[in-house]
């Protein structure tokens, strides 16, 4: 733990002159520096990343204003997930169940607890960049649907594509804290390991519209898509291409547009499965009355999905 903290304070010594803010040149430059140090420490040379380390890089992701800052965050986000799990399950013999592994005090990009948002909400314009809570991920899929309402090159900004690089990121956080929670509890039908899921604690909460969320999510999916497939044929008629692109003056960012708008389609599609599995496994936690009036009602996405599309 002493080695972590000491790589921990000389890695952010290099972010010291970058604030939130800040986006000069050698402002962004520092916080290139600082991704490649925190590759070189905890992938290449397998040092646990902190916490503090885990959000400053989630911070580069949620500011960034460069194409290659925020691909760059959102890879080594997901590299240091990867190599590093909070959630995981233990190694077992052939006969034995799964057993479910949970870092405590582990990174993650969510903030449920009731105590830590009020004192980040407090923290000023640094919250901004933080973990989000359920109003926060309402307000960055509200985001994405205005990018799928738009569908056009001219209204391209960086900030489209950094929403879409954090909502994949925070699909896969979602994934990798749900399937082996989930697989264990097939196992061994202990409601409690999905109770405290992050996808549970995001659709439990109160703060959201449940039924307008899931029928947001199918809406910006299909936005997506019909943008990311525009993209796609005007890139195949180079002339109507190039006549787009010249006017929009970014080429590398209608390019990157295409890619992430596919990806983020497949990140809501990862999603609303998650969904129609916990589902499943709520129903039966039900009929075998392992639910308590803790657990609240929550309407299933099916029927919500039948019913209105």
């Amino acid at each position: 733990m002493m080695k972590s903290a000491g790589i921990e304070e000389n890695l952010l010594a290099i972010l010291d002159s970058a604030s939130d803010s800040k986006h000069t040149p050698d402002a962004n430059d520092d916080r290139l520096a600082f991704l490649e140090a925190v590759r070189s420490a905890c992938i290449v040379n397998e040092n646990p990343p902190t916490g503090k380390m885990c959000e400053a890089v989630f911070q580069i992701l949620r500011v960034g204003k460069s194409l290659e800052l925020i691909t760059e965050s959102f890879r080594l986000l997901n590299e240091l997930d990867k190599r590093f799990p909070h959630v995981y399950l233990s190694e077992k013999e052939a006969s034995e169940s799964s057993h479910l592994i949970v870092v405590e005090g582990g990174w993650s990009p969510f903030l449920f607890n009731l105590e830590s948002a009020s004192r980040e909400r407090g923290a000023g314009c640094r919250s901004i960049s933080g973990p989000l809570d359920s109003l926060g991920f309402l307000q960055l899929m509200q985001e994405l649907g205005e990018v799928a309402n738009e569908g056009n090159l001219q209204a391209l900004e960086i900030k489209s594509l950094r929403n879409m690089l954090v909502f994949q990121y925070l699909i896969n956080a979602l994934e990798g804290d749900f399937l082996p929670r989930n697989r264990v509890y097939e196992e061994t039908m202990n409601w409690t390991h999905l109770r405290e899921s992050l996808l549970n604690l995001l659709l439990s909460t109160r703060k959201i519209n449940y039924k307008g969320l899931m029928k947001d999510c199918l809406t910006i999916m299909c936005g997506l898509f019909d943008v990311s497939a525009g993209i796609s044929e005007d890139l195949e008629s180079p002339d109507n291409a190039a006549a787009k692109l010249s006017h929009n003056d970014n080429t590398a960012s209608a390019l990157a547009l295409f890619e992430l708008g596919s990806n983020a389609c497949f990140a809501l599609q990862k999603l609303l499965i998650m969904i129609m599995d916990l589902d499943m496994s709520r129903k039966k936690a039900d009929m075998q009355g392992s639910t308590t009036r803790a657990d609240g009602v929550r309407y299933l996405l099916v029927p919500i999905l039948l019913c209105d599309f």
